[in-house]
């Protein structure tokens, strides 16, 4: 996989690249949404343990698929107020503290999610060689 940031356009503004380039050959792996619900059924407050909790569930499902962090090609992210960013994006720069080729990325401002404790949920696109 490559990173694509090209030098004629604005840095990304964090952890992330402009775009993932995929070699022929890969299988892609979707997870769904993934809300900061804890194993135990506990919510916790605030966006950063949110977060924390939605990319430990991606950890689970991308194990389960015999994937990483660092074979993710697209992270897709929504809080519900733009005062959540700052937590979810710790949680990710977190997350993606060791992954030296970054993924592309999207955060979205919405309205609300399923029940009214959930300020994030994140979504990735994750990318293995095909024999693997």
């Amino acid at each position: 996989m490559r990173e694509i940031t090209p030098e004629d356009i604005a840095p990304p503004f964090a952890r992330y690249a402009h775009g993932v380039e995929l070699p022929e050959g890969y299988r892609l792996i979707f997870t769904s949404g993934q809300l900061g619900l804890a194993e135990d059924g506990s919510i916790p407050a605030g966006s950063e343990a949110q977060a924390a909790i939605c990319f430990g569930n991606i950890d689970s499902i991308l194990g389960a698929a015999g994937a990483g962090r660092a074979d993710v090609v697209r992270i897709n992210a929504f809080v519900t107020d733009r005062s959540h960013m700052a937590g979810y994006m710790a949680a990710r720069d977190a997350w993606l503290a060791d992954v030296t080729r970054l993924p592309a990325s999207t955060l979205v401002i919405v309205s609300g999610f399923t029940r009214p404790e959930f300020c994030v949920e994140v979504e990735v696109v994750a990318a293995v060689p095909a024999d693997r």
